[in-house]
């Protein structure tokens, strides 16, 4: 009963002190995980910071455009008016145009009127003239002398005739001056009717050019306005494309960072996963083909019980080479009161393989190895009767037998 017991210890024992061993195996390779990590976690923390701060560029950006839209629609609204405002102006222009040929028309009536009322005053002043002789002559004869042409008549007819001569003349007299006097203030009334037209019509055309000017002012204003306009569009041009620079390099740092958080990942990935394909395993003890204890249950040479034997006993000549069977990546190489110094190598798919006993290790944890390449050297380390190499695998976390994946011994 104690026997038992003291073997179930030991075997507790050296259960505990190979996980152990594995266990101190990862250590350098969860090391190198971490550190990978950590410069994961940072240049992810750096991407955050810079799509944070793309996106306060972006929403300036934003603003710039609007405040662009802004201007240009302003400067389209000023460059509208502007083009009424010329309109206008033109309107204004062609109706003192107008206005300056009504005045001329004005002019030259105005001097028609002037050229009439004189002739009409000469005649008028003719005809006074020759009713004045004759009336002066009438008067210096005196009374007597429309008595003396009708006496001096030759009948009674002629004298008629005189008298009703006489008394025409008088009434053509009085008539004509009457005609000519109101001809006279007729041209006079004309020439006034047509002053004061002329006046208005320069007035008109005065308040047209004081309309011109008021329109031309307010033109070149808004002519210089816009070219104020222009100038902020163009500022605003300027600092979108500054802006667009930066939200560029910005998404530039972004997808590098990225980029090398992807390519990190994918080391960190490749140097986690191998694969086994399927080949067959390199002999790990060449020139050494002898099996002094085969996989499976078997008396232990040192316990003397019934035991199971995890794997292959190569007996070999202590220095003699080990092999990787397989390539793959070393998560172990330690040393254990069992197992003495061993090598763990992880060759993806859930498939280990383990070498025990070595008196010498060549590889560390974490190094990736070839198949055929020396790992270690046989020796008798450990729980050992001898030199030689105990060769174990393991397949998702169970031992399985290795000739599963040996082929002949070199």
């Amino acid at each position: 009963m104690k026997i038992r017991r003291s073997l179930r210890y030991a075997v507790i024992g050296i259960s505990l002190s190979f996980i152990i061993a594995i266990t101190a195996g990862y250590r350098v390779s969860v090391l190198a995980t971490e550190q990978t990590n950590d410069s994961i976690k940072e240049k992810e923390s750096q991407i955050e910071s810079a799509k944070s701060e793309r996106e306060q560029m972006q929403s300036t950006l934003s603003d710039m455009k609007a405040l662009k839209e802004q201007l240009e629609s302003n400067k389209s609204n000023l460059e509208t008016y502007v083009t009424q405002l010329d309109s206008s102006l033109t309107d204004i222009q062609g109706k003192i145009d107008d206005l300056k040929q009504n005045i001329e028309d004005k002019e030259t009536q105005i001097d028609k009127t002037e050229k009439e009322l004189d002739e009409a005053t000469a005649v008028q002043q003719e005809q006074y003239d020759t009713m004045k002789k004759r009336i002066q002559f009438i008067y210096e004869r005196g009374d007597s002398y429309a008595l003396e042409v009708l006496v001096d008549a030759g009948s009674f007819g002629e004298m008629l005739n005189r008298a009703v001569y006489i008394s025409e003349l008088s009434d053509y007299d009085n008539r004509k001056l009457t005609e000519f006097k109101e001809q006279t203030e007729l041209v006079k009334v004309t020439k006034q009717a047509l002053e004061e037209e002329r006046t208005t019509l320069e007035q008109a055309k005065k308040d047209q050019e004081t309309e011109e000017a008021n329109m031309q002012e307010l033109i070149t204003a808004k002519t210089a306005e816009i070219g104020g306009v222009e100038d902020d569009i163009e500022g605003a041009n300027l600092n979108i494309e500054e802006y667009e620079a930066q939200v560029a390099q910005q998404n530039s740092e972004i997808q590098a960072l990225e980029a090398a958080v992807a390519a990190e990942k994918q080391r960190l990935a490749s140097a986690n996963q191998t694969h086994y394909n399927g080949g067959i395993f390199t002999w790990p003890c060449p020139n050494y083909s002898y099996i002094s204890s085969e996989f499976g249950y078997r008396v232990h040479p040192i316990y003397g019980d019934t035991r199971f034997h995890s794997g292959l006993d190569m007996a070999a000549a202590s220095g003699s080479p080990i092999l990787a069977a397989y390539d793959g990546t070393v998560v172990a190489a330690a040393y254990s009161s069992s197992m003495g110094n061993y090598v763990m190598i992880d060759h993806g798919d859930g498939l280990y393989t383990i070498y025990m006993h070595a008196s010498a290790l060549y590889v560390s944890s974490g190094q990736s190895v070839t198949a055929g390449e020396q790992i270690a050297a046989v020796g008798s380390t450990g729980n050992s009767t001898g030199p030689h190499l105990h060769f174990s695998v393991r397949l998702n976390g169970a031992y399985v037998s290795p000739w599963n994946y040996l082929g002949s011994a070199q």
